[in-house]
């Protein structure tokens, strides 16, 4: 009677670093397995399995699940495989499948290398014994991967596969960050919006109308190739608010690693769960920062003081997590009216106790009043003159110091342009000579297509940015001078926070806590 056999082969994942072997790997197996299929009359060969970079571990791979489902319809009655470990280095999964499921659906299982045989109740321990072996060895694989990487991120090495937004991993060194040009002003962008007062949301939707390609979408159209699950094509993945929150919040852009941040349950559930803060291991000063820790800083006090925005401008009033009540010490909460905007003590509402600072401020009054003690700070504190110098100097110096960044990257460019006409000329000339199909130059001509055409679009946003630095070359606001009107960022620069009394016999006390 012929058994019809299904071979089973895989390319173990430990394996990826060896260069010659691999190449061979999937081969030597299949030509061990077809020929003991040709000494044995009984067995036929009805189809093979093949997992390649895949752990042998318990978790998913196609070509392995496809083997199981064939064999529990009765498809297959021989499992053969180079060596036990290659079916799988689960002791759970050699046991549910070898000592329980293939006896169920008389399936028989042989491996050569280490000769096991489900036939053979005779060698069922040394199975079991075999699949313990296999499972240390996945054990103390994982227990050595992970001390490794804990080693390289207490050195300061970055060891993630892709860098975050801003970021460019070093094509000298593959566990050292260097600054992406072009992002990093897209990260500077995103935290001078928030300090103005927008919102997650807002700045999300600001990003997208500018048609700034999301992260992952600028890594893909650098190249990078990243493993995202969407149901969208990866043009239409937008910036969102929790892509903003994370750059707001994240440490890496003062120039410092936190990493270790999460981990896997274990070697084979990779479920990620997060680390408690005590455990993670931050490293300052490992490559450089773009933005300033007075920025960043600011930035998470906003965060934490910040009331939602409203749903009509994307904005918070530049009051929020600033105004408090001088006789309770509640925070004072926006309403409106048909005419005006107020702000009033939080506590003087239904379900509050009452507080005695009952009247409300008309939200126009305080602004005026806010404006004026800030102006008179300056004059108290700045000399005019001197300001007009040092920001005319700083603002000439910025725009230079960009202008020539982005000519650099201009030029950059430009060279890769040129050497991609090039490749195309040897490409042609490999085509006219027969060293490559029609089919293989279509397909290099498509990618060399694509590298052209985004190198152009790069070099247009740069040709964008040259003309708007030259153009403000010499333009300069004064900070510092005078305000004519107040924002966010000049509250959050100037005040601690304001509070607001009750009225008196003569007026309404109001004391601002100044940040200096």
């Amino acid at each position: 009677m012929k058994l019809r056999v299904g071979i089973y082969e895989r390319l173990s994942d430990e394996d990826r670093d060896k260069k010659d072997d691999v190449s061979e790997s999937i081969k030597n197996q299949r030509h061990l397995l077809i020929e003991e299929i040709n000494k044995r009359p009984d067995f036929v060969l009805v189809d093979e399995y093949c997992d390649e970079d895949l752990s042998g571990a318990g978790t998913y791979r196609p070509e392995f699940e496809r083997l199981i489902k064939d064999c529990e319809n009765g498809k297959i009655d021989v499992v053969l495989c180079k060596s036990q470990s290659r079916f799988s280095r689960d002791m759970e999964i050699i046991e549910k499948y070898l000592h329980n499921k293939f006896i169920e659906w008389n399936v028989r299982f042989i491996s050569l290398a280490d000769n096991a045989d489900t036939a053979n109740n005779g060698n069922k321990k040394s199975r079991q014994i075999n699949g313990l072996v296999n499972e240390w060895y996945l054990e103390d694989v994982s227990n050595n991967i992970r001390s490794a990487f804990k080693a390289k991120m207490k050195q300061g090495e970055f060891i993630s596969p892709f860098a975050s937004f801003g970021y460019e991993i070093s094509e000298y060194d593959n566990n050292k960050l260097v600054v992406d040009e072009l992002a990093s002003e897209i990260v500077k962008d995103i935290f001078k919006l928030y300090l103005t007062g927008l919102g997650f949301t807002a700045i999300a939707k600001y990003l997208n109308n500018k048609k700034i390609p999301s992260p992952s979408l600028y890594k893909y159209q650098k190249g990078i190739k990243l493993n995202i699950v969407s149901n969208k094509p990866r043009e239409d993945i937008k910036w969102s608010s929790n892509a903003i929150k994370s750059i707001l919040t994240n440490e890496l852009y003062l120039g410092h690693l936190v990493q270790g941040k999460r981990t896997t349950v274990s070697y084979k559930n990779h479920k990620i769960i997060n680390k408690d803060k005590s455990k993670w291991i931050k490293i300052k000063n490992t490559h450089e920062a773009i933005i300033d820790e007075d920025t960043f800083n600011k930035v998470q006090i906003s965060i934490k003081e910040r009331t939602k925005p409203t749903k009509i401008t994307g904005s918070v009033h530049v009051f929020s997590g600033k105004v408090f009540c001088l006789e309770c010490k509640s925070y004072l909460r926006k309403k409106n009216s048909s005419k005006h905007e107020y702000l009033v003590c939080s506590k003087n509402r239904d379900g509050y106790s009452d507080c005695i600072n009952k009247s409300s401020i008309r939200y126009d009054i305080l602004e005026a009043i806010i404006l004026d003690a800030i102006n008179k700070k300056i004059k108290t504190f700045y000399d005019e003159d001197i300001l007009k110098q040092e920001e005319n100097k700083n603002n000439i110096s910025i725009s230079n110091n960009q202008i020539k960044l982005l000519e650099k990257q201009k030029l950059e460019l430009i060279n890769k342009i040129t050497k991609n006409k090039n490749y195309l000329k040897n490409l042609y000339q490999d085509k006219v000579d027969k060293i490559i199909s029609n089919d293989q130059f279509k397909i290099l001509i498509s990618e060399y297509n694509q590298n052209e055409n985004l190198y152009n679009s790069q070099i247009k946003v740069i040709d964008k940015k040259i003309s708007y630095y030259k153009k403000n070359n010499h333009k300069s606001s004064y900070k510092y001078r005078e305000f004519k009107v107040l924002n966010k960022i000049i509250i959050d620069e100037f005040i601690d926070k304001i509070y607001v009394g009750k009225i008196g016999d003569k007026a309404r006390n109001i004391y601002i806590k100044w940040n200096f």
